[in-house]
Order: C-alpha cells, then structure tokens, then sequence
C-alpha cells in the first residue's frame, strides 16, 4: 500500500509536464483543422511532437469489417482523433491496407502515423517496413516499433540480429522519422531494452499496457514509466481495457466472468480516466465500430485529471481482481 501511494505520487507531477490541456485546449496549440475540432493534445516525450490524447487502435480496423473499419476511421477523424496505430501484423497487414484505403490518400498530412515490426532480424524488419510502406500508400512513417518484445533474452536476440542497427538506417534514410519499442507479456524485457540503449538512446517512444490493474500484478507501470520519464521517453497506452477483459463478456477472445470490473466494480469512465491521469502521452484504444470509437471520444472530451486519492481508491477497489493475473491474461510471468 505504501509503496503504491508513493509511486501514484510521484506520477502526479509528472502527468501535468506532457499534459497540454485537462478538459479544455491549452491556449499555445492548434485546436482546430480542415476537419474540424482537434481533441486536445499531448506532448510525445522529447519529439516535441502533440499528439491527441486518445488514438485509434489499429488492431481492430484489421479484424473488423471494412466497413465498420472505414466508419471507425471516419468517426476518428470527425471527433478529432489524429493518432493512428496500426502494425504489419495485424491481420496480416489488413489493418495498413485499410488505412492506406481509407486515411493517409485524404488526411496525411493532418494524422501522426505509427506502426510496428514483429521482425526478429534486420532482414526481416527492413521487408517489414518496405511492406507498411508500400500498404499505407505513405513515404514516411511518423513512429515506427519494436514490436511485441517478450523477455530480456527476446530483447538480446533481437539486439544481436542487427534490428535496431536496420531501423537507424532506415531513420537516416528518412523512411522513419521516431523510434519506439513495445510489449505487453514482461515488464522485464521493457526494462532490458531501456538498459541495453541507455548510451545510444534512440527510442522515442515506448508502448506498453496501462490500466488500474497493472498497478497490482507484474506491473508495466511501477517497473517502466519513471525510467522512461527520466530520458523524456514518451509514453503510449494500450491495454487499458484489458483488451475486453474489463467486461463481462468478449467472445471474439472467448471470455466471460462473473464479476466484472466494468460496470461491477468501475465505470469505462473511471477505467480511462485512470490512465489519462498518468503522465500518458495518448491511450491508444482499439473499436470495432463507430460507436464505440465516439463513446471514447466523448470521454476524452469531458476529461478532467483524478487525483492521487482518486487513483489509489480505485486501484484498491479492483486488486484482488488484479492479483489473480485472469484479467490481464497477456502478460507471462518468468518462472
């Protein structure tokens, strides 16, 4: 309990260092684009880049339908969302070519752009990235990934295989304009690679789960943010429903529980008000309709920041839930 109030407190601070607007548009932004109103914005660590605060997951514009896809990407844009994540694995790159279809020919120049590699050696990275390329119809990509690290020993193999050698190359030749890395099976190997960089420093970005449960069990958050605060390392969201698993039934992920956290023991409110309070610079969340995608616009729009003791009442609220790892069933412990 102590040591969980402590570090909520020591994050306190530091939300409102990225955080430029808290339920309103900070006065030195843009606010508005050809679309329309823009969501209000964050800083993306040390790019100097602001990017919205909620970002459309691209997981889900793979496996939906296209049309759904196309409404989801529409109702993005219409609600002033202009971070897109996507990777060349989603969906066997389903996910790009839809945005390739549906985004970047009409709105490049108005969206952040990132996607990732699952690549375990250079060669497969650079086919990778060529790929994304060539599938989002784009020159350039705004952030590009490590993706999916799952163990220090994963994070070595990948290091040794010239992966991040090919992606400082690909960043000279201007195919990449910021590096970042992700994962969300070990905390450890988020850590490995911070240590295994900390001379070259070439990560902008780092992807990770965030919610009121990583608080609890094998925690991201405790082991990751602040190394990552402390090299101005921008932090993005995911995971911050538990893929679903918040809610009491996910069939697609064949899951379903008694007691769920959403609406039995927290509000989708509380649940993304939680994350937005930390020092995140955008919660990347993944919709498979349009409706969805504009309830969580509507949240971002009317978000005002919790406090300490918020934060710390509702991580309590749900860690027994936490503590029995069925919820956030992504991450593996080391044996």
């Amino acid at each position: 309990m102590t040591n969980r109030r402590s570090f909520l407190k020591s994050l306190a601070g530091a939300t409102a260092g990225i955080s430029l607007a808290s339920g309103s548009f900070a006065a030195n932004q843009e606010t508005r684009d050809r679309l329309g109103e823009i969501l209000p914005k964050r800083k993306l660590g040390r790019t100097g880049e602001q990017v919205t605060m909620l970002g459309t997951g691209g997981y889900h514009v793979g496996w939906t339908t296209e049309r759904d896809a196309q409404e989801v990407v529409e109702a993005a844009l219409e609600g002033g969302v202009r971070f897109f994540d996507t990777a060349e694995s989603y969906s066997q790159g389903t996910s790009e070519e839809r945005y390739g279809k549906f985004l970047t020919p009409k709105y490049r120049d108005l969206i952040f752009l990132m996607t990732k590699s699952t690549g375990q050696d250079a060669k497969t990275v650079q086919e990778h990235l060529e790929g994304s390329l060539r599938r989002l119809k784009v020159d350039q990509i705004d952030l590009y990934q490590v993706h999916a690290i799952a163990s220090p020993d994963d994070v070595d193999g990948r290091i040794k295989a010239g992966v991040l050698d090919y992606l400082l190359k690909a960043k000279q030749e201007g195919k990449i304009r910021y590096l970042g890395f992700t994962g969300h099976q070990n905390p450890y190997a988020h850590t490995r690679m911070l240590e295994r960089t900390e001379d070259s420093d070439i990560f902008d970005a780092v992807q990770m789960p965030v919610n009121v449960l990583d608080q609890t069990y094998y925690s991201f958050a405790e082991n990751v943010f602040q190394k990552a605060l402390d090299r101005n390392i921008g932090v993005l969201a995911m995971k911050s429903l538990a893929a679903g698993r918040f809610f009491a039934n996910k069939e697609r992920f064949n899951w379903s529980t008694d007691n769920p956290v959403i609406p039995d023991n927290l509000s989708i409110k509380e649940a993304m008000y939680f994350v937005w309070s930390l020092p995140v610079a955008t919660l990347i969340s993944g919709n498979e309709n349009a409706t969805f995608m504009r309830e969580k616009i509507a949240l971002a729009r009317a978000f005002t920041k919790y406090s300490e003791a918020e934060r710390l009442a509702l991580v309590e609220k749900v860690k027994g839930i936490a503590a029995t790892g069925r919820v956030e069933y992504y991450k593996q412990k080391e044996s």
